[in-house]
């Protein structure tokens, strides 16, 4: 047996990244800026304090909708008298006052047409899912970088003390799998909790490692308050920033674990508004690949990312798959369709009734949008990054507005009128938090990098 001649030796800080998954260390970091006798040599800033936006912001937090495999943009929002007639695609009526175009697939979030600002000439820079999706999370299809949310947490900080500052759900491995939510060269502090998996049911303990059955709580208490005192003595000695942070983690992570959990128990919701969502709804419906799908799996998201938007988290992303049609396009967009709809619409009613819907950016799309056929098939799509559709709703943009036009060719739609980049989007995002795009940098590798890279215009047409 081979015996390591030395023994080996780990900072307190790589004990933090390794032990449950990392959660407490690259989630919060913010206590003890409050206890000046923790490091009096030390500046007690937190990474993830609450910060000023550059000017006052329309929206506090955003909800991110992922349609992850590119939605159908002709199934949903973009009317085209002459795709009416073909069998394969849904049909769309004008909705509310606004007259806005919305699909008979998606009939209860039809009722809030004149909440949605529908992006109708949306386009991007690849047709190859893994480099859009990168493209649409961190603003470049190859490079690494951080995410949108990263740099929403880095710009703005943390209002919850107890909870994540930005929770990615049912996240997929694939299609860049942790990049579309890590922080790359920002502090790992602002890197995503990645919380349930792509396509599956998210249960109310789905956080691993969270609470420990074995120590009762008053037990892991004295413990931590033993560790703490040798913190304090290590940082007594030898002050330093990351001393300080790893003292800040593990009070963190502890009040974490006491009041975490009980956030992710939806099942301590009233059973109107779990029926209003569909989080208990049985019966499944086939889509492409050989998958199926149901209303409960994004069901169960929505109604957390409302829990969560109470909680004062500052990024929420849902995930929704499959929608990568290129055969039996109909069978699927429409399956797809009936599985986000009655969420979709119930965290509408939900943020309104509570108050939130003012303050929270609610954002719905893919990395890019469909062609008007498959060449192996009839009832099929291919990848179409030229003109898609994505929507915006809630704090800070107009509703009951399309913006911009797609032309038609053989292929499918061109963003014609109102083009609006990916780059476009994230620095109208950015503004609506408060933020200014070129503002907003990090210094890495001797250049000063920004989410929006050297490009990127406010839509300005879009906001209230």
């Amino acid at each position: 047996m081979n015996i390591h001649p030395h023994p080996i030796e780990i900072s307190r800080r790589a004990a933090l990244q390794k032990l449950s998954c990392g959660f407490g260390h690259l989630a919060l970091l913010s206590l003890m800026q409050n206890k000046a006798d923790a490091a009096p040599a030390v500046s007690p800033v937190s990474p993830l304090a609450a910060k000023k936006p550059h000017f006052a912001p329309k929206a506090k937090r955003v909800i991110f909708l992922h349609m992850r495999g590119a939605p159908s943009q002709y199934d949903t929002f973009d009317y085209h008298p002459e795709l009416q007639k073909n069998p394969y695609w849904a049909r769309l009526q004008q909705r509310g006052k606004s007259g806005l175009w919305v699909s008979d697939w998606l009939p209860q979030l039809a009722r809030h047409a004149d909440d949605l600002c529908v992006l109708k000439a949306m386009h991007t820079d690849t047709p190859i899912h893994a480099n859009g999706t990168l493209m649409l999370h961190c603003g470049h299809p190859v490079l690494p970088r951080p995410s949108f949310g990263s740099w929403v947490l880095y710009g703005l900080g943390t209002e919850n003390e107890n909870a994540p500052g930005y929770i990615a759900l049912n996240m997929p491995s694939s299609f860049g799998g942790t990049r579309n939510y890590g922080s790359a060269f920002l502090p790992s502090s602002y890197t995503g909790t990645a919380i349930g998996r792509a396509q599956q049911s998210v249960q109310p303990g789905d956080v691993r490692n969270l609470t420990n059955a074995d120590i009762p709580p008053a037990q892991q208490q004295r413990q931590m308050e033993f560790v703490q005192k040798l913190n304090r003595r290590l940082l007594d000695t030898a002050p330093s920033p990351d001393i300080e942070g790893i003292i800040q983690s593990h009070e963190t992570a502890f009040k974490m674990q006491m009041e975490f959990s009980g956030l992710m128990d939806f099942t301590k919701e009233p059973q109107h508004v779990r029926d209003a969502y569909g989080v208990d709804a049985k019966g499944t419906r086939p889509v492409v690949w050989g998958g199926k799908t149901s209303v409960d799996v994004f069901a169960r998201q929505c109604l957390l990312a409302r829990r969560f938007a109470e909680a004062g988290v500052r990024f929420i992303e849902l995930n929704m798959e499959y929608w990568d049609t290129h055969k039996n396009h109909r069978r699927d967009t429409e399956a797809l369709c009936w599985a986000v709809d009655q969420p979709i619409a119930a965290l509408f009613d939900d943020l309104k009734q509570r108050g939130l819907w003012n303050d929270t950016l609610i954002v719905w799309g893919g990395e890019f949008g469909r062609t008007l056929g498959e060449k192996d098939t009839k009832d099929g799509t291919d990848h179409n990054p030229r003109g898609y559709t994505m929507f915006l709703a809630g704090g800070g943009v107009k509703g009951g507005i399309a913006h911009g036009q797609c032309a038609l060719d053989d292929q499918g739609t061109v963003a014609a009128e109102g083009k609006v980049h990916v780059h476009d989007l994230h620095a109208t995002l950015l503004h609506l938090l408060g933020l200014d795009h070129e503002k907003l940098t990090h210094r890495y590798a001797g250049r000063d990098f920004r989410l929006t890279d050297v490009a990127g215009k406010v839509v300005k047409e879009v906001l209230a």
